[in-house]
């Protein structure tokens, strides 16, 4: 019979496998949930894994998409190495896009491109303002980060429609609830014409640069994951636990402040209820299964923009439910949490 032995140390080869065994494995209950829908599993994973690539405007978008999962992702992979769990990304997210809303909304078309700075440093700050409050909370009071930032994610949602509904509501915009549209002066430049990609790319680019040399080539770095892996090995060291969690929690909201304003200055165009698309929560899946890598990341961030595109194109094209995104998405979490079983243990046939 089939049992799992405990390996003497983890296997290197299978941490790089198990994410490509998880999403296997995630596309072959794909079919067998395509075929119990009565859908046709090879046009459907068409639509997933064919559509967002067939084309240079779908690449484009796949970029679009991919973009913030990226940099939330980024952040996060600095917390979770830290061992400080961040749960409320999304909150972030949505503070960093009021923040940026805020700016943008004082402008005007006489002002120049430089607007645009001050918008993304706005978002940015926001983030960290938000991701501040679970610091000074668990640093203060030793409150547990993961619901604090949990908590808070449904508070700055109630912020945003409180805005978009009340003193940031657009007077001519027919009684919905949005800001009024921003001024071009204030938008994203893009790279191409006719295409959503604008220079966030490049940033979140930029990010996984910054994040790899800060992880592993600065002494900051190395005081981060000691911290994380091995907190009283941290403080024989000299290492400030106080400092790791600082520096983890304002990294990592101000990556996701920096999203929100990418997205709101960038293909949105203004501040809508809509904002929050969830993409503070699938950051989470898009860091573990980049094994919080700053290049495995860029994969999986395209692999999850991947899911995103196609479950739109699946409710359209082939009337299969939105949640659809969802449930591929967390298909690929639990399969990559029971394939890492095999890092640390291997499978023996005996008794």
């Amino acid at each position: 019979m089939l049992r799992l032995e405990a390996r003497p140390q983890p296997s290197a080869p299978w941490s790089y496998a198990s994410p490509v065994l998880a999403l296997l494995v995630t596309v072959m209950i794909g079919v067998l949930l395509f075929t119990a829908l009565g859908k046709d599993p090879v046009s459907a994973l068409s639509v997933f894994f064919w559509e967002p690539i067939r084309s240079a405007y779908a690449l484009g978008e796949l970029a679009v998409k991919a973009t913030p999962l990226l940099l939330i992702a980024l952040g996060l992979a600095v917390c979770f190495r830290s061992n400080v769990w961040n749960i409320g990304a999304e909150g972030q997210y949505v503070l960093g896009a009021i923040a940026a809303s805020g700016v943008a909304l004082l402008a005007n078309k006489s002002m120049g491109g430089w607007i645009v700075l001050p918008i993304l440093v706005a978002g940015v700050l926001g983030g960290m303002f938000w991701a501040g409050i679970t610091a000074w909370l668990r640093d203060r009071f030793n409150a547990n980060e993961i619901l604090v930032s949990l908590m808070l994610v449904y508070v700055a949602v109630q912020v945003l429609s409180y805005l978009v509904s009340g003193p940031w509501k657009d007077p001519q915009g027919y009684n919905f609830p949005q800001s009024k549209t921003f001024d071009l002066v204030t938008r994203i430049p893009r790279l191409f014409e006719g295409s959503r990609v604008s220079i966030g790319v490049f940033l979140a680019l930029l990010g996984v640069g910054g994040t790899w040399i800060f992880l592993f080539r600065t002494r900051a770095g190395f005081a981060q994951q000691v911290g994380g892996l091995a907190p009283a090995a941290a403080r024989y060291a000299g290492f400030s636990s106080r400092r790791a969690l600082w520096v983890a929690l304002l990294v990592s909201g101000g990556t996701a402040g920096l999203a929100g304003a990418l997205e709101v200055a960038g293909p949105i165009g203004q501040l809508t209820p809509y904002v929050p698309a969830g993409y503070g929560f699938a950051a989470i899946i898009v860091a573990f299964v980049g094994r919080l890598h700053p290049v495995g990341m860029v994969f999986s961030a395209i692999l999850m923009s991947m899911f995103y595109i196609g479950g739109e194109l699946a409710q359209s094209r082939l009337g299969l439910p939105k949640s659809l995104t969802g449930v591929f998405q967390g298909l690929l979490l639990f399969t990559l949490l029971a394939c890492d079983t095999l890092v640390n243990y291997r499978l023996k046939w005996g008794k």
